[in-house]
């Protein structure tokens, strides 16, 4: 018998990892690129996962795909959402459906369907005017403000704004500018600011199901230029009081955005008003890594979701809450350096990587690329993910990177 055969859309960065986790399970793949050509700003899929890949055509994709008699279609980045929604539910496949489809892509309309499920959310405005945003932010009490572009990940181009001149720099940065997935930024979305702690809610859903895959607090720095920077990823115990509460307001955002089935990295606020979504994407989290998160949850949002697709029975007696076998961080290290990298010092990435606590350890840039000092998460120029039997153990790691962090890149001079 020949085995099935599933498609991915647009399955760049961490949807890298979902081709070995189908393969696990007996399934072939074909990758479906949803723009004309590869996304340069993003890690590309791996050409040897694939059985082919196709370039989405609006007259022909649908009709390949129903005589090739795939089994599944399945985003695998959010730029690949709103293709997969539409051809899962045109094909018969399981599917969250097109009809609210922007929700999970576009952040006003996302706020917008959560907030009509009577739901906590922010307050937004969507503009091009930076003087309608400071009129709106200033009769509404909304200082500081939050300014973003429609589509993006990653805290690409976000602004923390705390007065109408930082409103007003915001707008020409995001409006100049084209998102991570390299489309331009056309309008600005301003969202009152949430005061809080933020935190990752990962899931996988089979039809409402929707499995827990993990909670992680983000420790987050704010830097003078209004940009929040996510220093670490901390997992959190799911005896933690705060998990019940925001894990039971996230299966019902869910819920109003109509993410029924597939993973969802859902980012939460948790207000003196209680839990407050920022923003959901229907992908995998971008910091998953599938061996660390077997090390330290017993399970990985990659191969869950796999198990959703072609197992969905099986699935359904997963556990629906994760477990926290040992503490585990993700660090995503600052910089302060300027300048075009000359080497990258090998023997202090041995000694990190030698750490006992450190699982891997991804070095962005190379010799002859531009370092810039951190600004987001995207200049952010080292990710290590750590975990660790004890604490201890875990923190002296993490003190010993952030002490050498700044001498891994050696500088021209």
């Amino acid at each position: 018998m020949s085995r099935p055969l599933g498609v991915l859309v647009d399955a760049y960065s961490t949807g890298n990892y979902l081709p070995p986790a189908f393969a696990r399970l007996g399934v072939d793949l074909l990758h479906l690129q949803s723009t004309p050509e590869l996304m340069p700003s993003m890690l590309a899929p791996a050409r040897e996962s694939y059985q082919d890949f196709l370039v989405h055509d609006q007259d022909d994709t649908e009709r390949d795909l129903k005589e090739l008699g795939v089994s599944f279609v399945l985003a695998g980045q959010e730029a690949g959402v709103p293709l997969a929604d539409s051809l899962s539910e045109t094909l018969g496949l399981r599917t969250n459906g097109a009809t609210l489809s922007s929700a999970r892509r576009n952040k006003h309309h996302m706020i917008e369907a959560v907030a009509a499920a009577g739901l906590r959310t922010a307050e937004q405005l969507l503009t091009t005017d930076a003087d309608e945003a400071v009129a709106w932010a200033t009769s509404r009490g909304h200082w500081p403000c939050v300014a973003k572009p429609l589509e993006s990940a990653s805290t690409d181009g976000v602004f923390v704004c705390r007065n109408e001149d930082d409103l007003r720099r915001a707008f020409p940065a995001i409006l100049t500018a084209q998102n991570i997935f390299d489309d331009p930024n056309e309008q600005v979305l301003v969202q009152s600011y949430l005061a809080g702690t933020e935190y990752i809610v990962d899931s996988v859903s089979v039809d409402g199901h929707a499995v827990i895959v993990g909670v992680w607090q983000y420790d987050k720095r704010l830097l003078s230029n209004g940009k929040p920077i996510y220093n670490r990823d901390i997992l959190v115990d799911p005896d933690a009081a705060v998990v019940g509460p925001m894990v039971e307001y996230t299966r019902e955002v869910l819920a109003a955005l109509g993410v029924r089935n597939g993973p969802a990295h859902s980012e939460i606020i948790v207000t003196e008003r209680g839990p407050v979504v920022v923003e959901v994407g229907a992908r995998l989290n971008g910091n998953m890594h599938p061996v660390f998160h077997d090390i330290c949850l017993g399970a990985n949002q990659a191969d869950l979701t796999a198990l959703a697709y072609v197992r969905p029975d099986e699935f359904a007696r997963v556990d629906a809450l994760y477990t926290k076998r040992q503490p585990a961080i993700v660090f995503n290290t600052p910089t302060e350096l300027s300048g075009r990298i000359a080497s990258v010092d090998t023997a202090i990435v041995d000694q990190i990587r030698a750490l006992p606590s450190v699982v891997d350890v991804t070095i962005k840039r190379k010799a002859g690329d531009v370092i810039v000092p951190t600004r987001d998460l995207l200049t952010s120029p080292i990710r290590v993910f750590m975990t660790a039997p004890d604490q201890e153990t875990l923190d002296a790691d993490y003190r010993f990177i952030d002490s050498v962090r700044e001498s891994v890149y050696v500088l021209e001079s």
